[in-house]
Parts: C-alpha cells; structure tokens; sequence
C-alpha cells in the first residue's frame, strides 16, 4: 500500500486551502472479476469525479458492483460549497438517484466517492518505511475529503451486508484495500477480528490489518491495550498535536506483531463471553 504524498508547492499552488476547482484524471482502476458478476468494463473516463487522483490503485479496492453506472452518475455530481464555510462544501448524488441504486450500486458509490469535502491545510507526516513499522493509524487515502452522514450511515446500519459484499473482492484481489479498512473501522466492525487475523496471517505483509485491530480495541477501550506502553506511544497525544499522532508508529518486529494478534484475540475472545 502505498499513499501518494504531494509536494508543499504543489499544495500551496494547487489547493491554495479553497475548495476543488480544477478536476483531474481519473485514475485507471484494476477491476476486480467477481464470479456473481460478469463485469468485464475498463475506466477509459476523464470524469468530473473531484476525488479522482488523490490515491493510486494499490490504496483502494474498485467494487465492480454496476460500477459503470455509478462512474457515469458520479461525473454528473455538482457540487455545492457550505454557505457557511467556503472550506467545505458537499459533492453527491440528489435523493432521487441515490435511491434508485440497487443496494450493491450504493455500496460501490460509497467506496469509491466520499461525498464531504473539508480543506485541511495542515500537511501531514509521509508514511515511510512500512514494510518496518506499524502504524497507529491508517492513511489518509482520500486527502481532504471524507464519507459523509449519509455514507457514514449506510455502513453502520447494513454492516452484516457490507462485509459479506467485502469479503469476496478481499479474497480475489488478496488485499484489503485502504477504503475497505477505513470503513471496518467505521464500522467498529470487530466481528471481523479473527477473519483480518486469518487473512493477515496467509502473507504478513500488510501490516495495516495489525492498525486496524488496533483500532477497534481503541474504539471500544479495551482495558489490555488502552492501558499498555503500545496504546500510549500511538495515541498518547493531545488533539492539537494529531499530526505527530498520525506519524506514529510501533517497530514492525515478530514480538509487536504476536502482541497485537493476542491482545486482539482476548478482545474477541471477551466479547463473545458477554
């Protein structure tokens, strides 16, 4: 997994902190070949789609769920600033054709377009080394932008359903791809632990699945790991000073990895026991 960092004069030049105005390529996507779905389309599209080319195809995983037709309702998205901030503003699909999406369809959109928009003009710490290092949290794939209530929403309330649709595209591509893991967080999804446990175990080589049990067992305070020496050096920061938080890392070593898996498997274990 690899985030793409720009330059400061880049940012300074292209953002200047004001909203999206220019619209850029839209990055080539490998789709994944799903059995229930005979989807054999290529993204040949130059799009309208405000958070194309913020990551690169190793970050995130493209549902291939009637994604031409999210693609194609996606580049027709205006978008609309806050009238209360100019730093924020909303890029979405109206009521109606929302709606009108098949369940599979929404949960394409919603992986693929964060729909809220707020300018951060702080840069945060490049993600380096990370074949060495687990870090206490994930990447910002999507830059400045974010998934907003609504998508926020969906993933909380159809949960059971997001993970079965993301269960099969993890497997055939062998990866959890960035938007995936963001939205198991999202979700507080730690059914899923002994499953990213398994997975991670078949190549430990992503060792932001170990992020993400971390994660959950910060989200729901876990007693063995919010009270650890690990805990405190990854989240041990005042909010002010989130910018060294998100640069904050464990030494990816055999001992931290059995570490985090055991803890994360008491976590589980002690759920299941309630």
């Amino acid at each position: 997994m690899k985030m793409i960092y720009l330059s400061l004069a880049f940012i300074l030049g292209f953002f200047a902190c004001s909203l999206p105005g220019a619209k850029t390529k839209t990055p080539s996507a490998t789709l994944i070949k799903d059995t229930a779905i005979a989807s054999t389309a290529t993204d040949t599209s130059q799009g309208e789609d405000y958070t194309s080319g913020l990551y690169t195809d190793d970050d995130y995983t493209v549902p291939p769920y009637g994604l031409d037709t999210v693609k194609a309702l996606i580049k027709k998205i205006k978008w609309e600033d806050d009238p209360e901030n100019g730093e924020m503003g909303t890029g979405a699909l109206d009521s109606k054709q929302y709606l009108a999406l098949s369940f599979n369809e929404k949960f394409t959109y919603h992986m693929i377009h964060p729909e809220s928009y707020a300018q951060n003009c702080s840069i945060l710490p490049e993600r380096t080394d990370e074949a060495n290092r687990i870090y206490g949290h994930l990447p910002h794939i999507f830059g400045d932008y974010s998934w907003s209530e609504r998508q926020l929403k969906f993933f909380t309330e159809y949960r059971d359903a997001v993970e079965q649709l993301m269960k099969p595209l993890i497997q055939i591509n062998k990866k959890i791809g960035g938007n995936f893991s963001e939205a198991i967080v999202e979700m507080n999804a730690k059914e899923l632990i002994p499953y990213l446990i398994e997975f991670y175990n078949t190549e430990k080589k992503n060792h932001y699945i170990l992020t993400i049990l971390m994660l959950l067992m910060k989200e729901n305070k876990y007693p063995e790991f919010v009270n650890s020496t690990s805990y405190r050096k990854l989240y041990g920061f005042k909010d002010e000073q989130y910018e060294d938080e998100y640069g904050a890392y464990l030494v990816y070593n055999k001992a931290n990895e059995a570490l985090i898996i055991q803890r994360a498997t008491n976590f589980y274990n002690g759920l299941q026991t309630k």
